[in-house]
């Protein structure tokens, strides 16, 4: 099925819609800055010196582009060629980083001194961090509680980076309860702060814009591929999904060719496949919610992907047929992470191990034929979760 960029990931409709899904549902408080920023980030990403920073920053400091590695002895294993985009290499360890540079350069071009931002898994958290130590901003990262216990290390590296982050100790203690608390932080102190957003999500124009910033994945993957590939596109383009940012971004880079897109979500928070249309976190999109509309917790051995919702782009694309996201549970994610470790020496942290799971068990199932390329976005590195995994006797 191929699917032309006009109708795709182009530029959101009327309100920042992606179809029926996006929008702006925010506190008034919030409106004269959610318009202030889509106003700053339009002129911006039009400005051929705003652009020229970003990349320049992307390339020396963020270490882009990052490679496409072509895994030999795991293609062996399933009978699919599969080739890595490797987001693990990056400054700090994720594809965090291209989004937050971008959007630390807006906030220093609005005049703000302040950034926040939610984490889950920490790597936006600690992106964030870098991007502030960069330019001298300060910092708070909002956290709960059970994804500080999990990730122990990335809440040092953020402290050491010189941020302070803020235990969540309400509701499910994870990452949709430090978007609640990054939004009320975001209300208070508007004039000062830029609200970092990790993922494209949010009220408009996060998703849209968040996206942009990602699309280098996507942008650099399609011209590797085909370099590496005579021309061609891959068969498959595999990613990991909670928010979604690096499935969105690999995904603009491919929706216009004939590749099959498939977004992978955790077994416990599967919006697209569980989940019903509801209003969230300044957004309409898809939603794990009771009869009654209200947002039921989700689960997942990833905290960066324990999140109850979807980006609204990862919805419309989900609704219009042109890309595909199912689930995997948590034993199959912690086969696929020891999988890539052994047949690779490549450790990928637990998110994209959801991608590679899938990518096993499409082909033991002959849902790809043999011989088929998938691409596969590493979308981070798995320093994070080896003791989370150690502990669990994996």
């Amino acid at each position: 099925m191929t699917v032309t960029s006009d109708s795709l990931m182009g530029e959101p409709g009327p309100g920042g819609r992606f179809g029926e899904f996006g929008g702006r549902f925010v506190p008034e408080t919030l409106v004269p800055a959610c318009m202030e920023l889509e106003a700053a980030f339009a002129e911006a990403w039009g400005d051929p010196l705003y652009r020229a920073r970003l990349d320049g920053l992307l390339a020396d400091y963020a270490g882009r582009p990052t490679p496409v590695t072509e895994c030999h002895r795991l293609s062996e294993r399933l009978g699919v060629r599969v080739v890595l985009k490797r987001e693990d290499l990056a400054h700090t360890g994720s594809h965090k980083i291209n989004n937050v540079l971008g959007q630390a350069l807006l906030a220093e071009r609005m005049g703000k001194t302040r950034l926040i931002a939610e984490t889950g898994a920490g790597q936006h958290g600690v992106a964030t961090a870098t991007a502030a130590a960069l330019l001298g901003l300060s910092c708070v990262v909002f956290m709960g509680d059970v994804d500080i216990r999990r990730q122990e290390l990335n809440v040092f590296r953020m402290q050491l980076l010189g941020a302070e982050v803020r235990p969540v100790s309400s509701g499910s203690r994870t990452l949709k309860d430090a978007v609640n608390e990054a939004l009320r932080d975001w209300v208070a102190t508007v004039e000062t702060t830029h609200y970092c957003l990790g993922s494209v999500m949010g009220p408009h124009p996060y998703p849209y814009m968040v996206r942009q910033f990602q699309r280098v994945i996507g942008d650099e993957a399609r011209e590797q591929c085909r370099s590496l590939l005579g021309g061609a596109d891959p068969d498959v383009v595999v990613a990991c999904v909670g928010g979604g940012s690096n499935a969105a971004g690999t995904f603009a880079g491919f929706v216009d060719t004939s590749a099959a897109l498939v977004g992978v979500e955790a077994a416990g928070g599967a919006a697209i496949g569980r989940g019903t249309p509801g209003v969230v976190h300044g957004m309409r999109s898809n939603f794990l919610q009771d009869e009654f509309g209200q947002i039921l917790q989700a689960h997942s051995i990833s905290a960066g992907l324990d999140y109850p919702g979807i980006g609204p782009e990862h919805a419309n694309l989900a609704a219009s047929g042109r890309a595909r996201y199912d689930s995997v549970g948590d034993e199959e994610v912690l086969d696929a992470f020891r999988l890539l470790a052994h047949t690779e020496g490549i450790i990928p942290a637990l998110e994209p191990a959801h991608a590679l799971a899938w990518l096993a068990r499409a082909v033991a199932a002959g849902e790809i034929a043999p011989g088929s390329t998938v691409l596969v976005t590493l979308s981070g590195r798995g320093d994070k979760d080896v003791q989370q995994v150690k502990e669990m006797g994996r």
